[in-house]
């Protein structure tokens, strides 16, 4: 057995110490989903709906994802599932181009709602811990026995957007259904929304990738080779090391590829990061 055991390949030498009952989060059911989501009203902040207002028209910027609010509900006709409601707050960026002028860049927020119903058990039992301080809080008192949604999405990416008239528009959608928008997100503008008295309203497509998956916590049988010990050293003590700049510039590799033309051509938009990087040139932070 070897003195200091590391992850990776297990071997012949590296045999199991013991079987340990670890206390961790698993995974009962999930799903991934490749949303479009076409004709998203986008509610702009006051500055740029006046920009938008008097604009011929606009240009697609970025789209940044804000926040995710997630609620899990029990499905009453089918015990052990749940439904899993999504809603995804967007920063939408574009330019706004008025006559023959430099085009103005507005800012705005899309909502985009989601469900769906995923296996995720049954439990009744109320867990306490010591962690919770000394008396009763509210907060932390056990009101559920619903399995954890987590939802992990990157940001979408814009696939189309078009400015309308107000009376161009369809009943439905143009109507505002909401106005509560949590703090977080609100701050995340320059200014307020503006939710009524535009001549112009702006829509935008945006293509959405998303992974969602229940979890429990429960106890779970693993076997154990030893402790892991970190091998690498810390190099530096209170920032006092300094490398030398020159012998840093020696460690990086030569850029042949900025000397020399490719022999093929990648397909732009062949992966997510190709379309992402050559379909978006602002900063959304």
């Amino acid at each position: 057995m070897p003195e200091v055991v590391v992850p990776g390949p297990v071997t012949e030498e590296r045999r199991i110490r013991e079987a340990v009952c670890v206390h961790t989060k698993k995974i009962f059911d999930s799903c991934r989903d490749k949303d479009c989501i076409e004709d998203l009203r986008v509610y702009l902040t006051r500055s740029s709906q006046e920009a938008v207002d008097r604009a011929v028209s606009i240009k697609a910027g970025c789209a940044q994802l804000l926040y995710a609010y997630i609620d899990v509900e029990p499905v009453t006709f089918n015990r052990g599932f749940y439904t899993v409601d999504v809603r995804y707050y967007y920063r939408i960026s574009a330019d706004a181009f008025v006559g023959t002028v430099r085009p103005v860049e507005v800012t705005g927020l899309a909502v985009f709602d989601k469900r769906v119903i995923l296996f995720g058990s049954e439990g009744n039992a109320k867990i306490f811990s010591s962690q919770a301080g000394c008396g009763p809080d509210s907060q932390r008192l056990p009101n559920t026995t619903a399995p954890v949604a987590v939802v992990e999405a990157v940001d979408p990416l814009i696939l189309g957007m078009k400015l309308l008239d107000v009376c161009d528009c369809r009943p439905c959608p143009c109507q505002c259904q909401w106005t509560d928008v949590p703090p977080a997100v609100a701050a995340a503008f320059p200014e307020e929304l503006a939710f009524t008295g535009e001549s112009h309203r702006m829509y935008v497509t945006l293509g959405q990738f998303s992974i969602i998956r229940l979890e429990r916590d429960t106890q779970l049988l693993t076997p154990v080779y030893d402790y892991c010990m970190p091998e690498k050293e810390c190099p530096c003590d209170g920032g006092s090391c300094q490398e030398d700049p020159c012998e840093l510039f020696r460690k990086v590799q030569f850029p042949v590829g900025e000397f020399f033309p490719p022999n093929a051509i990648t397909p732009r938009g062949s992966s997510y990061q190709d379309i992402k990087s050559g379909g978006c040139s602002c900063s959304c932070s």
